[in-house]
C-alpha cells in the first residue's frame, strides 16, 4: 500500500466503521466501509476486564450499548474519573469478554442518524482478532489489501489499572502478520509517552492525534506544561517525528473557523508536518450540516475538495463513500 508523501492519493479511513450508516464500531459498519472503498477501518480500542480489546470509542458504554437495560449489570453502574473527568454509566474493563458478548450495540447519535437506530439490539461488540479476521477475509476476497487504524483508547488510564492496552495490541498484531514499516496499519494515540513507548518495540507506523485544543492526558499526569498547541510547531513535529510517522489532525488545526464556523485561512501545518517527514491525516469529515463549516453547508462534497487541494494524505470519514468519490479527482 503506497503511502509516500508523493502520493497523489490520500488514504480514505473510515472512522468506526461506515459510521453514518451503521452503529460505529460494529463489524456492520466496517464490512460496509469496505465495500464503500475505504482503504483502512478505525477500531478505537479499549479493554475488558480479561484483558481482551474491542471496539468500542470510550471505555464508558452506556451511549453505544444496551447495557442499561440489562438487569442483570444493573449493579455494576458506577462513577470513575476517566482522564480527569467524572463519568457514571458501565465500563468495559468490569465485563468479561463473555459478559460483553450478551450486549448489543446501538447507535450513539440518534436523533441526526435515526436510519441507524433500525440496527439497535442485532450487532455484537466486536474484538480486536474480529475486525482483524473480517479485514483478511474481504481483503481476499476483492483482491484489495484493506489496512487497520486502532486507537488505544485512556492509554494511561487503562496502565493504571493493570490492563494495559498496547501489549495486547502489538501481541495480536504480531500473531497475525503485521510486521514492519510497510505493514497495512497505522496505531495511533492522543497521548505521547504510550507512542514513544511503542516506537522502541515495533517497526509499525504510528500516529501522533493531535486536538484544537487542550493538551495530552499524560502530560497532565507527568506535569509536562506542553499543550497540543505546541506540538504542531515546527519544532514540535520535529519532535514527533522522532517516534511517529504520522500526525492525525483536528480539521480546525488546518482550516481554522471563526466564531461563526466560516472558514479562515489554511495554516502551513501540512507543508510544516511534511518538510519533518510526516504524513497528515485529518479528521474528521461528516455529511451532516451541523458538522460542517459554514461555507460547505449541504456541500461536503466541497470540504473534501478543499482539504485534499492543501495536500493532505489522507482523511477521517464516516461516509468513505463520499471522501472515496473526491479522493478520485487526486489520484
Amino acid at each position: 500500500m503506497s503511502r509516500t508523501l508523493q502520493d497523489a492519493s490520500p488514504i480514505i479511513i473510515a472512522h468506526r466503521g461506515a459510521s453514518g450508516y451503521r452503529p460505529e464500531h460494529t463489524l456492520a459498519a466496517y464490512e460496509l466501509a469496505i465495500a464503500l472503498g475505504a482503504d483502512y477501518i478505525e477500531p478505537d480500542l479499549v479493554s475488558t476486564k480479561d484483558g481482551i480489546l474491542i471496539a468500542r470509542h470510550e471505555n464508558e458504554i452506556s451511549e453505544t450499548t444496551d447495557v442499561a437495560s440489562h438487569a442483570e449489570f444493573a449493579h455494576r453502574q458506577t462513577t470513575k474519573i476517566i482522564d480527569g473527568e467524572s463519568k457514571t454509566g458501565w465500563f468495559t474493563e468490569d465485563f468479561t469478554l463473555a459478559e460483553v458478548k450478551t450486549l448489543r450495540a446501538k447507535e450513539r447519535i440518534g436523533q441526526l442518524r435515526s436510519h441507524n437506530t433500525a440496527y439497535d439490539g442485532l450487532l455484537e461488540i466486536p474484538t480486536l482478532q474480529e475486525i482483524i479476521d473480517l479485514v483478511k477475509g474481504k481483503s481476499a476476497e476483492i483482491n484489495r489489501a484493506i489496512g487497520i487504524y486502532p486507537e488505544t483508547k485512556h492509554p494511561t488510564y487503562f496502565k493504571s489499572i493493570g490492563l494495559a492496552l498496547e501489549p495486547p495490541l502489538l501481541t495480536t498484531l504480531t500473531a497475525n502478520g503485521y510486521q514492519g514499516a510497510n505493514a497495512p496499519v497505522f496505531i495511533q494515540s492522543f497521548e505521547v509517552s504510550n507512542l514513544q513507548d511503542l516506537s522502541t518495540k515495533t517497526d509499525l507506523p504510528l500516529v501522533q492525534l493531535l486536538n484544537d485544543s487542550g493538551k495530552p492526558y499524560d502530560f497532565i499526569v507527568s506535569g509536562d506544561e506542553r499543550t497540543y498547541a505546541d506540538l504542531v510547531t515546527a519544532s514540535g513535529l520535529e519532535e514527533i517525528a522522532k517516534y511517529a510517522q504520522a500526525v492525525g489532525i483536528h480539521k480546525n488545526l488546518l482550516v481554522p473557523r471563526d466564531s461563526n464556523g466560516k472558514l479562515q485561512s489554511p495554516t502551513s501545518l501540512v507543508i510544516d508536518a511534511h518538510a519533518a517527514g510526516l504524513l497528515v491525516h485529518v479528521w474528521t469529515f461528516r455529511n451532516e450540516d451541523c458538522f460542517l463549516p459554514l461555507d460547505f453547508q449541504g456541500n461536503p462534497q466541497g470540504e473534501y475538495e478543499l482539504f485534499f487541494s492543501l495536500g493532505v494524505d489522507g482523511v477521517f470519514t464516516d461516509y468513505p463513500d463520499t471522501a472515496g468519490y473526491y479522493s478520485t479527482f487526486q489520484r
